[in-house]
């Protein structure tokens, strides 16, 4: 399985918000912005912050899909 934060990107534009403003918004640190954008994992405290910092929901945020087992990256 593997996680993309794709959902959350399309919805900053949506807002008209870049990543410094969600970081500001969310109380969250440039390391947790970094780590999105190469899709790796951060914890729930931190999907929690910027939910409610969007009002949204967390499948607005990240979601997961199965690897494909011949993809390689």
């Amino acid at each position: 399985m593997a996680i993309s934060y794709k959902p959350l990107w399309h919805l900053l534009v949506e807002k008209g918000m870049n990543k410094e403003d969600l970081k500001r918004k969310a109380n969250i640190t440039s390391n947790i912005i970094a780590r999105m954008g190469k899709n790796s994992y951060i914890n729930l405290e931190s999907i929690e912050k910027i939910c409610l910092a969007l009002d949204c929901k967390v499948d607005d945020v990240v979601s997961i899909y199965k690897e494909d087992e011949n993809e390689t990256e």
